[in-house]
């Protein structure tokens, strides 16, 4: 009777990494830690000057409650109308950007893509039309709602609420694709199984899909609006400037940008370093934002896994 020798177990060897390899590693690394040094060198100057010539401002007494004077003598005063008219600007301004880009990312994700060849070929069109707006100037904004609603006296001269038109055409590519991105990362599973459940399409949008997605839409709103809120040309062609705090936005209102754009062209030194620190106010309120669009974010990734 013959036996069966058992196998032998063989290490499993690596090969080894010759010692060119490694010097092009070290060679490569050392570039990338270069790169990265360079690339945070304006950033860490911008802070560092924002810092300097801001935090003097803000600590002032009026800096937030006084509306700016515009004078060139005596008491210049604070930022509330600036700060209080970009918040109500930017609010308007995503109550029409943001409703509208989540219609229109579920229609691409949710029907145009899942319907007849001339529904997806509408859908690939809409998209490619909604990448082009992603790519436009901001100034080509302000400029366009300026020609439409400025010149033509609809709805008045410069008011607020055609700065906020004009900062929705902005957010609204920025929404529409970030929720796109979110809404395909949604399982289909979970479509097909409300679907063998009976219930209407609409329905699995809006009950399953959209709460399953609400993390990631919440955080491509408020990037969109973080961006929004720093823009200075669309608002110099469609609102102009007040000093005056007004919270009626078929008025001329004040706002952040634009203010800090006055203030670094006025030949007061004093000026100067108010449009510092309201910069460095709006560097705060756009860091804020920002956190809290990455802490939402990673709430989700966290809950999801």
């Amino acid at each position: 009777m013959s036996t069966i020798e058992p196998k032998t177990a063989t290490r499993l060897q690596l090969p080894r990494i010759s010692a060119r390899r490694r010097t092009t590693d070290r060679v490569m690394r050392a570039l990338l830690a270069a790169a990265t040094m360079i690339a945070l060198v304006p950033l860490v100057l911008v802070i560092y000057y924002l810092l300097k010539e801001g935090l003097g401002s803000m600590t002032s007494a009026g800096f937030f409650t006084q509306d700016p004077t515009g004078s060139f003598f005596g008491q210049i005063g604070g930022i509330r109308s600036a700060l209080l008219g970009s918040l109500e600007i930017v609010a308007i301004a995503a109550a029409i950007a943001i409703p509208i880009g989540i219609g229109l990312a579920v229609f691409l994700v949710e029907y145009g893509g899942k319907g007849s060849k001339p529904m997806r070929v509408f859908a690939n069109t809409v998209r490619y039309f909604v990448d082009v707006m992603t790519g436009v100037p901001s100034i080509i904004f302000g400029l366009f709602i300026y020609i439409t609603l400025v010149i033509s006296h609809i709805g008045g001269n410069f008011a607020g609420w055609k700065g906020s038109v004009a900062l929705s055409l902005l957010m609204l590519p920025i929404v529409a694709r970030s929720t796109e991105l979110v809404l395909q990362t949604v399982p289909d599973t979970l479509r097909e199984a409300a679907l063998a459940l009976g219930a209407p399409r609409w329905r699995v949008t809006s009950r399953v899909v959209l709460p399953a997605a609400l993390p990631g839409i919440v955080t491509g709103s408020l990037l969109a609006t973080a961006r929004a809120l720093g823009e200075t040309a669309p608002l110099l062609f469609t609102v102009a400037v007040a000093n005056a705090l007004t919270f009626n936005p078929s008025q001329q209102m004040n706002s952040m940008p634009v203010q800090i754009y006055n203030d670094i062209l006025s030949p007061r030194s004093i000026v100067n370093s108010q449009a510092w620190g309201l910069g460095l106010t709006l560097v705060l309120i756009v860091l804020i934002l920002n956190l809290v669009a990455r802490g939402i974010s990673r709430k989700s990734r966290s809950a999801g896994s």
